[in-house]
């Protein structure tokens, strides 16, 4: 009875929390649709982009490649030990994708000019409209590879068959799009060589950019694999619980190489463009910090973690790698983004703009849980086991 009420005391604690979040999420919302994006934001002529274009866009797209990498692994690759982790990656890439394009209604001053360069815009060649086209083409590969489970879900077997034969192809076309984008988001970044801090700027950000993102979206699977072997066990069948852990050990090799490939070629492009001696200063210190304790540690923690058939070990690298990811998505856009300036002129997020990224991320978690709850999705269908 006592562990019984501790747990009804817990979920209403929980349940508390997130409908404040969902209230002054609600009440943010108004406010920005009717007194504009400065009745929300600090964001002016210097600094248009902020904190939402730091955290729902770049890491957000960043931490959702792991949909691309795991179905590109599978269906591609052949690399079976990922089925288990195939559908909520994609899941997770869904939600991450769909939730970004929501964000953005935020973050554009006039949201309905979203869909304008689709259809009459004069900078089809821009590196901005390459990102928006790509994103926009994702969401549907995305939603389309997750069709078979909607349809099993629903009943519709015929649906299904004729759907579930797409997956390899849809792979393809989908880590084409990804890595396309992917890149894209840092060749954003090229054209401010002289607002960027020079340890962060590069003329190989996209590749940067793209390597980073295959290891923080393979950690973010072990991440939610991780949550969601203690939130959603209710929701997972034994050959999934089973198989995790050999699929988590896969996703921590995979992340490992390429982080040490990312290690390698970051401080070797430091080295070659004469920026070491911007390592004895107050930003060399914290560029030492991301790259030893967000790149470097965990890359050697998943080393370990793999060689030891350590799951414990390689899910802590993961959460270490996925906030390592963020740590750099903010240095380049806020931290060392117009470092010449005065503080005084220096950007700084308002606490509005913060509490709506919460509500957003809020809602991708609810539904994330709804979704798995309701869908084959950390489990196989009772009529497909075959």
């Amino acid at each position: 009875m006592n562990s019984e009420c501790k747990n009804g005391q817990k979920n209403y604690i929980k349940n508390g929390i997130i409908l404040c979040i969902l209230l002054v999420g609600i009440g943010l919302t108004l406010l920005r649709f009717t007194s504009g994006i400065g009745g929300v934001t600090n964001l002016d002529d210097k600094n248009p982009w902020g904190f939402w274009m730091a955290f729902d866009l770049l890491c957000g797209i960043a931490v959702s490649a792991g949909g691309f990498a795991v179905a590109a692994a599978y269906y591609i690759f052949g690399f079976r030990q990922f089925n288990v982790f195939v559908r909520a990656a994609l899941t997770t890439a869904f939600l991450g994708y769909f939730f970004e394009v929501i964000a953005l209604v935020y973050e554009v001053g006039q949201p309905w000019r979203l869909v304008y360069p689709f259809f009459w815009s004069q900078g089809t060649s821009s590196v901005l409209f390459l990102v928006g086209l790509c994103v926009a083409l994702y969401l549907i590969v995305l939603f389309v590879e997750l069709l078979p489970a909607l349809f099993e879900w629903l009943g519709k077997s015929g649906q299904r068959a004729k759907v579930v034969n797409w997956a390899a192809p849809l792979a393809v076309v989908g880590a084409v799009i990804a890595v396309i984008h992917q890149s894209s988001l840092g060749a954003l970044y090229l054209v401010a060589p002289s607002k960027i801090h020079p340890l962060w700027y590069s003329k190989f950000m996209p590749l940067f950019f793209l390597v980073s993102s295959l290891f923080a979206g393979l950690s973010m699977v072990v991440v939610e694999g991780c949550l969601a072997h203690k939130f959603l066990g209710a929701h997972m069948d034994d050959q999934h619980a089973r198989t995790a852990d050999k699929a988590v050990l896969g996703c921590g090799k995979a992340a490992c190489l390429f982080m040490f490939v990312y290690l390698v070629f970051r401080l070797a492009e430091v080295a070659a463009n004469g920026n070491l001696p911007y390592l004895s200063t107050g930003y060399g210190t914290w560029f030492l910090l991301e790259i030893a304790g967000a790149v470097a540690l965990p890359a050697f923690m998943f080393l370990l973690g793999v060689k030891r058939g350590s799951v414990r070990l390689v899910q802590a690298a993961a959460i270490l790698a996925v906030m390592g990811v963020v740590l750099n998505r903010f240095n380049v856009s806020l931290v060392a983004f117009n470092y010449n300036l005065p503080s005084s002129e220096r950007y700084f997020p308002n606490w509005m703009e913060i509490a709506i990224s919460v509500f957003l991320v809020t809602l991708l978690v609810i539904a994330y849980r709804w979704i798995c709850s309701r869908m084959p999705i950390l489990k196989t269908h009772e009529n497909y086991k075959s």
